[in-house]
C-alpha cells in the first residue's frame, strides 16, 4: 500500500470527514479501505468520535498512531449529534476539496472519485451522492423522504435534489460553513444558504452489517426541528397564516349559524358542546402558536448563552490542534 504523506505545512487535495457514533466494529475497514483508493493522492481523514458508547474512541485512537501523517482524530466530550460532528471535522479539514461520510461503510469510499470529478468539471460547490438504491431500513427511509419534502419547502431546494450525508464540497463551502455560531448546526441547511451551484452523482449504497440502525425517531425529530426552525422563518408565516384562516372560519361559521337561525330553523337551540367545541379549538391554535414562537426564543436564548457547538478533549494525529484540551466554537476553534 502506497501512501502519499502530509507535512503540517503542506495542504492536502482532499480531506474525508467522517463522524463515528458507535462504529469501533465499522470504521476501521473504512479507513483502511480509503488508504487503499487514495493511495496516489494527498489527502488526510478526520475521525470525529461522537461521545461514542463502545470502543471507537481507542479504535480511532489507535488509527491515528498507526498513520500519524493520514488521519487526524477528534474526540468530542460527550454526544453532541451527527451535524455538529461533521462540523467539527469541517473545523479541522485542510484540503482542497472535502468529503463526508457515513462511518458505518455504507458509502464507498471509491464513489468520492466519480463525485469529485463531477464537482470540478460542472463547476460545482457541492455534490450529492444519490443513492441508486437505499439499504436503509423502511423507518428510515420514510424519515429521509419526510426530510428531504421539508427540505424542499423550507430550504426551497429543488425536488429533485436528494440532500443526503454523502457529499463533496469545495473548501470555500467549508469554510463559510464553520462560520456558523448557533448551538443547533444543519449542514445541508447551512450548504443551502451558502451556494446554489449543487449537483449530484448517483453512487451505490452498501447494506449495514455493524447491526441496528442508530437512526431513531428522536434524531429524527430533532433533525427536523433543526431545519424547521433554525433555517426558514416560514412556521412564523404559517402560524399568521393560520390565525388568520382560523379567524376567517369562525367568523363565517357565525355568519351561516345566523342565515339558519332567522330563516331555516328558527327554533334552533345553541347549546354548550358548540361553544365548548369552538373555545377547545381556537384555544389549540393559540398553544400552537405560543409553543411555536416559544420554541424560536428558547433557541435565541440558548445561543446568546453560548450553548457550545461542540466540546473537543482533544485531538490526535496529522491535524492535531490540542492534546487533552477543552476547546469550543466560541474558544476560536473554528
Amino acid at each position: 500500500m502506497t501512501t502519499e504523506r502530509t507535512t503540517p505545512g503542506m495542504t492536502p487535495e482532499l480531506s474525508l470527514v467522517i463522524p463515528v457514533y458507535n462504529g469501533s466494529q465499522t470504521i476501521g475497514p473504512v479507513v483502511e479501505s480509503i488508504h487503499t483508493i487514495f493511495g496516489s493522492t494527498n489527502f488526510e481523514i478526520i475521525l470525529v468520535n461522537d461521545g461514542s458508547a463502545d470502543e471507537s474512541e481507542s479504535v480511532c485512537a489507535t488509527l491515528a498512531k498507526k498513520s500519524p501523517q493520514t488521519v487526524t482524530f477528534v474526540q468530542l466530550s460527550r454526544n453532541f449529534g451527527e451535524h455538529s460532528a461533521v462540523l467539527t471535522g469541517l473545523s479541522h479539514a485542510r484540503g482542497q476539496y472535502v468529503a463526508v461520510l457515513d462511518d458505518d461503510g455504507q458509502n464507498p469510499p471509491e464513489e468520492i472519485r466519480p463525485m469529485l470529478k463531477e464537482l470540478k468539471r460542472g463547476n460545482y460547490d457541492v455534490i450529492y451522492g444519490h443513492y441508486i438504491d437505499k439499504q436503509h431500513s423502511w423507518f428510515r427511509n420514510a424519515g429521509s423522504r419526510f426530510n428531504d419534502r421539508m427540505a424542499t419547502l423550507m430550504l426551497d431546494k429543488p425536488k429533485d435534489l436528494y440532500l443526503s450525508s454523502f457529499k463533496v464540497m469545495t473548501h470555500f463551502v467549508a469554510n463559510e460553513i464553520i462560520k456558523y455560531r448557533g448551538p443547533f448546526p444543519y449542514i445541508d441547511g447551512l450548504i443551502y444558504r451558502t451556494t446554489r451551484r449543487i449537483g449530484q452523482v448517483p453512487v451505490e449504497h452498501r447494506a449495514n452489517t455493524s447491526g441496528p440502525s442508530r437512526y431513531t425517531f428522536r434524531k429524527l425529530v430533532s433533525l427536523w426541528l433543526n431545519m424547521f426552525l433554525n433555517f426558514s422563518v416560514v412556521p412564523l408565516r404559517l402560524a399568521v397564516y393560520a390565525g388568520l384562516l382560523t379567524s376567517c372560519l369562525s367568523v363565517l361559521a357565525l355568519v351561516l349559524i345566523w342565515v339558519d337561525k332567522i330563516w331555516f330553523t328558527r327554533d334552533l337551540t345553541l347549546g354548550i358542546s358548540t361553544v365548548l367545541g369552538s373555545i377547545v379549538f381556537f384555544s389549540g391554535i393559540q398553544l400552537m402558536i405560543l409553543g411555536l414562537v416559544g420554541e424560536y426564543l428558547g433557541r435565541l436564548y440558548l445561543d446568546q448563552t453560548g450553548t457550545p457547538q461542540y466540546i473537543v478533549r482533544y485531538t490526535m494525529g496529522a491535524n492535531s490542534k490540542t492534546e487533552a484540551s477543552f476547546a469550543s466554537p466560541t474558544d476560536g476553534e473554528n
